[in-house]
């Protein structure tokens, strides 16, 4: 029974993560695939022309750039609005806390779509009243945007700073107001000392959630382009493995990122007073000592630089010439061959009747040829006849329709008999 158990559990771990991680890995090894569609099977030839074609796509890295911009912007207001919420949210009355909670935390629940076409109409009425042109700031698309993508990152953020706040001792803050301190003088010496972490992790989640972001910022954005504005326009008119290195970029980044969160947390839990300083005393030897994350952030840099080196002399030149030879064979041995006709017909004008084709004998001795219809098989063909000259086109006779030819096409510009 333990077995059938730990083979169940071992089966579903396989499948959630071959469910979560196998796009991501897929996705990975088409990037490094010269076929032109992003594809695993059949493999053709190793190739790193998709990174190359990626660093020069300009669209791209204008969205990439715009986007880091507007990522910025949205975490600088966001955090400040977040935390703003989060301290208000532990300062009001018990009873107005729940109801403050639920409005604060709404655009969470609320569609992008809705948001989006919400902050243009709101800030459009602004601007109206103000009796604004459209060439100033309120219709810009990167100003809508952050405010857009910040009016519902900043819950996130408070969320955040409010599972921070409920560990904070507000007898700190009291002590230190009673010995002389001012509200500034607190909040910048305790307060904010204590949510130096929540503030990061915040910080972190605002810029991802900016990156991302889609639905908010079709409609805000005007005639810019963010990343994923680009990718979804890319995905509309036809993709290329490029996109795929691009997430190969991310992938690895995001990765070694983490790496490096967990190994500097590892530190710091064993250096709980002062993490930096006890890394310049102890050197580099005393941050990899018991730190496996240190160590794999260290193996995932090597192998990034030795792919970097191994890509900058790789030649799929030879390979790709014998994967087009082959497609080539496989093309002409399931082309139909052309016949002993089609191989000595001469070539016709443009316009000239096309030359009649001898019938093959299909063993009724050319009974069923067109040719042979008039005249039995094997007598000579009869001289064709002259043709008679075109007669004159006569209109057709009136058609007697019971209403003495009134309605006749011919009878229009004159009166019907009497």
């Amino acid at each position: 029974m333990k077995l059938l158990t730990r083979l169940a559990v071992l089966a579903y771990l396989l499948l959630f993560f071959g469910f979560l991680l196998g796009p991501l890995i897929i996705m990975a090894i088409t990037a490094f695939n010269s076929s032109s569609f992003p594809q695993v099977l059949p493999w053709e030839c190793l190739t790193f022309e998709w990174f190359d074609r990626l660093a020069n796509d300009s669209r791209v890295l204008e969205g990439l750039e715009l986007t880091a911009i507007i990522g910025v912007f949205v975490v600088v207001l966001s955090l400040m609005l977040g935390l703003a919420g989060a301290l208000l949210l532990t300062q009001i009355f018990p009873r107005a806390r729940a109801p403050y909670y639920t409005v604060v935390t709404s655009p969470i629940l609320m569609p992008g779509i809705v948001i989006g076409i919400a902050t243009v109409l709101f800030w459009d009425r602004v601007a109206h009243f103000f009796g604004l042109g459209r060439d100033n700031v309120f219709y810009h698309g990167v100003f809508l945007t952050v405010l857009g993508q910040s009016s519902f990152i900043a819950s996130y953020c408070m969320l955040v700073f409010i599972a921070r706040l409920q560990r904070f001792d507000e007898g700190q803050i009291e002590a230190a107001l009673d010995l002389g301190a001012t509200h500034v003088q607190a909040f910048r010496k305790i307060l904010l000392p204590f949510l130096r972490p929540a503030i990061f992790s915040a910080a972190v989640v605002a810029f991802l959630a900016s990156f991302e972001n889609y639905n908010t910022s079709v409609f805000t954005l005007g005639h810019f382009s963010t990343f994923t504005v680009v990718i979804a326009q890319k995905v509309r008119f036809g993709l290329d493995p490029s996109i795929s290195a691009l997430a190969v970029i991310i992938i690895t980044a995001t990765l070694f990122l983490a790496l490096l969160h967990e190994a500097y947390s590892t530190h710091a839990e064993r250096h709980p007073g002062n993490p930096l300083r006890a890394l310049f005393k102890g050197g580099v030897g005393g941050f990899f000592a018991s730190n496996p994350a240190a160590i794999l952030a260290v193996l995932m840099l090597a192998g990034v630089v030795a792919t970097v080196a191994y890509a900058a002399q790789h030649d799929p030149s030879e390979c790709k010439a014998e994967v087009l030879r082959k497609k080539l064979e496989i093309q002409q041995r399931y082309a139909r061959p052309p016949t002993p006709q089609q191989k000595t017909a001469p070539f016709a004008a443009p316009g000239a009747p096309a030359p009649a084709q001898p019938r093959k004998d299909d063993g009724f001795g050319g009974v069923f040829n067109p040719q042979n219809l008039q005249t039995a098989p094997g007598s000579p063909a009869p001289s064709p006849a002259p043709a008679p000259p075109p007669a004159p086109a006569q209109p057709p006779p009136p058609r007697d329709d019971g209403f003495g030819g009134v309605f006749s096409p011919q009878n229009l510009q004159t009166a019907p008999p009497r």
